[in-house]
């Protein structure tokens, strides 16, 4: 490998939550799509694919960073010490960013990678495949290799090469499903229909390959909010994912669809239309295996979380708990959770955390009237 063209180590900007503890190795460079409305993530920069073998030097780097982390771990003293330094002056400009990496994926227990940006699988079969076999070799304790993926993309690759990829060890795919709405998709210009989402993540399942897609209650506004939720849980019927992930729209005002809202195209649903919407999702799902996931901070009801099917009563009761709420009572849980000082419906039970939201809106003057501003002001921090 010739080091003298290696660029640097690269970490892009997004992992899902689940990803927490796990390697962030960058193959690709942002968005190949980038015309999702509802996203500002990658607007303004351009698709890339890295190269193989820079990806593979990326590897190195962080095997030789956590090698001097196990002979520090160790205790060998003042040798790791100059080892450290050396590797360092090798590394150039890239050497903190790869310790910083390495150090927090060591001491998570290095077990799980995400490859990075927004679509990995356009990577071609053969490099993916040799960059698998190269993780794997140099990090035999890997137990997961986690990807972002589009739908578009999956579906044209053959079953051949999906489960060529699934034996080299990529282990979990990502998918925005979003909407299961042909109406909302070409709203939100998602770049993919409702066909296309269930022959990906068929293909993904037939493989062997572990499957999450995400759903975004509140995505078609109030107009469509029936149509979103049952169109949606139509095609997670039909695919049977292994996790259904909620994600809470949210959307900033640099977005395109914030611009659709102000044309009137749609008509932005509150946190109380949401909670609605999903409830009708969750009842509608039915003969499948999945794990529903509420693992978003921007998520209102973390207890919307658990199997089916014998969890979807539980889930169920917990929306209902909210819906049936007084409205003076769904303010301050609302606030409360989105200034993360309520954390569940247990927290709402607790007087003290109560009544300390209570004091934030009656100081801030937060009413019903006002609050849909207030709170989407304060979910935007996280985007």
């Amino acid at each position: 490998m010739n080091q003298q063209q290696y660029p640097g180590f690269e970490t892009g900007p997004i992992r899902p939550p689940s990803e927490h503890a796990s390697l962030l190795l960058r193959v690709t460079r942002n968005c190949p799509w980038n015309r999702c409305r509802f996203c500002t993530l990658y607007k303004g920069s351009a698709f890339s694919i890295r190269r193989k073998e820079d990806v593979m030097a990326d590897l190195d780097a962080v095997r030789a960073c956590v090698d001097l982390l196990e002979k520090m771990a160790a205790g060998s003293g003042a040798e790791t010490e100059r080892e450290f330094h050396a590797l360092m002056a090798r590394l150039g400009s890239s050497g903190p960013e790869v310790c910083q990496s390495a150090a927090a994926w060591f001491r998570a227990g290095m077990t799980s990678v995400f490859l990075q940006d927004a679509n990995t699988m356009l990577v071609k079969p053969d490099d993916l495949v040799d960059i698998l076999a190269y993780l794997r070799a140099l990090f035999p304790e890997v137990r997961r290799v986690t990807s972002y993926g589009r739908s578009h993309t999956i579906a044209r690759i053959s079953d051949e090469n999906l489960a060529r990829l699934a034996g080299a060890g990529l282990n979990r795919i990502h998918i925005g499903m979003e909407s299961g709405s042909d109406r909302i998709l070409q709203l939100v210009d998602k770049g993919a229909d409702k066909k296309t989402h269930i022959t990906a993540g068929k293909k993904v399942k037939a493989a062997g390959i572990e499957l999450s897609e995400y759903y975004i209650p509140g995505l078609g506004g109030t107009e469509y909010s029936r149509e979103n939720a049952l169109e949606t849980a139509d095609a997670m019927n039909q695919i049977d994912p292994d996790f259904i992930r909620i994600r809470t729209l949210s959307v900033p005002r640099t977005a395109l669809l914030h611009k659709d809202y102000e044309d009137g195209i749609f008509v932005r649903s509150d946190d109380t239309d949401t909670a609605a919407e999903l409830r009708l999702f969750i009842s509608e799902l039915k003969g499948i295996q999945s794990v529903v996931r509420s693992d978003h901070m921007l998520n209102l009801i973390t207890e919307v979380d658990g199997k089916l099917p014998e969890n979807q009563v539980k889930m169920l009761a917990a929306l209902d708990w909210y819906l049936e709420l007084p409205e003076e009572d769904k303010l301050v849980f609302r606030v409360g959770r989105r200034t993360g000082i309520l954390n569940s419906i247990a927290d709402f039970g607790d007087s003290a955390l109560r009544d300390t939201v209570a004091r934030i809106c009656a100081q801030n003057d937060i009413r019903p009237d006002n609050a849909d501003i207030i709170i989407r002001k304060l979910m935007n921090r996280f985007l």
